[in-house]
């Protein structure tokens, strides 16, 4: 008996050993060919970094994980490993950013949104979609100005959903009457009467009013992984209830959102059109106004001061099917924005670019073509490196609430490999970019190759 133990013991060792000999083997060829497969060197490109006004040519691009490992004009030794894509003098540059998006505005309209029958699986199904077709224009990061896009951004983060790198807001903030008030006609208001408001319970806006509400409602937004606070603070042009002059919070109702986000490590965007709703939220100590397009010298001249970011748009007057009210809210924004854009420019105002397509899913796909009516303004180059470098930099503002961790918006040692390769020079034929189903030939986020028509 006990000869009987000793042998099954031996042979359990010799079992384990095994086993362990086995694993081992086996988790070195696994690791193997993950090594492999996470390493992709670009051979012969010549780089846009981001920053830099010309390329940078005959270089190499390793790129080992989800980060650029080195750059060399020299080939890389020992490549047998790596995975090789032949750039053959072809233009690498990082993926784009738009700073104003809304992933669930955008991809439904009006008439979805408000549908009795709308639902979770249905609000999916439409982001998801949109999501992938913006990532295969180039856009490997964008930031979410409002909006219930958190179970978005987590099925992209996990790989369910292929998507930009999306950094949230949450939902919009706003005050009784103010821009993100979207009830509709026959909603009372919850504070006299009790119950929320539908697009409340869909995580669309927040109505708060006075600083408690205000400090809740950010508060909220913060504890479900928002990675800046949006305010309301002036009217809209898609909004029925409030005129694009109004100026919407106090200054206290807009410091205590200040406060909450710096509490957090973070910053309020607002949205506001007007210089007296500018003001009071520069003076709140926001950190970045969307729109503006109805500013001042001197309002621009205290953004400039207080080093506060500018991020704008280039609005059309009209798309098909705009309804007649939002054309007439929307006309003295366009006119405004012609004279916008020049001015913050040479007034050296920290810029930033968005879209800020709401309610029409067709326009989407105008979003590459939205970066080239900055040409009237800026040159070429002046457009790359703000819709990379300097998008990336008003992403940073997040500080320890962004999301993902590393450098963005550049082509540079250590950064994230968010990359495009583009069939031609895009400094020299800005037209390029707003053709990405032909010239973007690669395209890569974090590390992976999402798209590939090289033959």
């Amino acid at each position: 008996m006990s000869k009987f133990k000793n042998n099954n013991v031996k042979q359990s060792i010799k079992d384990l050993i095994v086993t362990a000999i086995y694993t081992l083997v086996f988790h070195g060829v696994i690791m193997a060919q993950s090594s492999q497969s996470n390493t992709i060197i670009f051979e012969n490109v010549n780089i846009f970094d981001g920053k830099t006004s010309k390329l940078i040519p005959n270089q190499n691009v390793l790129v080992e994980g989800n980060r650029i490992l080195a750059i060399s004009s020299t080939a890389f030794k020992n490549k047998a490993a790596a995975r090789v894509i032949k750039g053959e003098g072809k233009t690498l540059m990082p993926g784009l950013i738009d700073v104003h998006v809304h992933m669930v505005f955008g991809a439904l309209t009006t008439e979805e949104l408000t549908s009795p029958t709308l639902n979770k699986e249905t609000i999916m199904e439409k982001t998801a979609l949109q999501a992938e077709k913006m990532l295969l224009r180039g856009f490997t990061a964008v930031r979410d100005m409002g909006g219930p896009s958190f179970a978005l951004k987590t099925a992209i983060d996990k790989g369910v959903v292929k998507g930009p790198r999306i950094w949230p807001s949450g939902a919009m903030i706003s005050q009784t009457s103010g821009h993100g008030d979207l009830r509709m006609p026959d909603e009372k208001s919850r504070r006299f009467f009790g119950k929320p408001s539908r697009a409340e319970l869909l995580g669309a806006s927040f109505i708060a009013d006075g600083r408690d509400e205000v400090l809740t409602a950010a508060r909220e937004n913060l504890r479900f992984g928002a990675s800046q606070i949006k305010l309301m603070a002036g009217g809209g042009t898609s909004s029925a209830y409030d005129p694009v002059d109004v100026t919407q919070y106090t200054f206290d109702e807009m410091k205590a959102g200040v406060d909450a986000a710096e509490d957090w490590g973070t910053y309020v965007a607002v949205h506001a059109y007007t210089s007296r709703a500018i003001k009071r939220a520069v003076e709140a100590g926001v950190k970045c106004v969307e729109h503006g397009q109805l500013l001042d010298k001197a309002t621009l001249r205290l953004i400039k001061r207080k080093g506060v970011w500018l991020s704008s748009q280039n609005l059309i007057e009209d798309t098909p099917g705009m309804d007649s009210l939002r054309r007439a809210k929307r006309k003295p924004v366009i006119e405004g924005q012609q004279k916008l854009w020049p001015m913050a420019k040479e007034m050296k105002v920290k810029l930033a670019w968005g879209t800020d397509f709401l309610f029409e899913p067709w326009l989407n796909e105008e979003q590459n073509a939205y970066m080239l009516k900055l040409k009237k303004w800026f040159t070429p180059y002046e457009i790359l490196k703000m819709v990379t470098h300097d998008n990336a930099q008003l992403l940073a503002l997040s500080g320890l609430r962004s999301p993902y961790k590393g450098t963005l918006g550049v082509v540079e040692e250590n950064a994230l490999a968010d990359l495009i390769l583009v069939d031609g020079n895009p400094l020299e034929n800005i037209e390029l970019i707003a053709q990405p189903a032909e010239r973007f030939l690669v395209i890569m986020k974090d590390g992976e190759i999402i798209k590939n028509i090289l033959p």
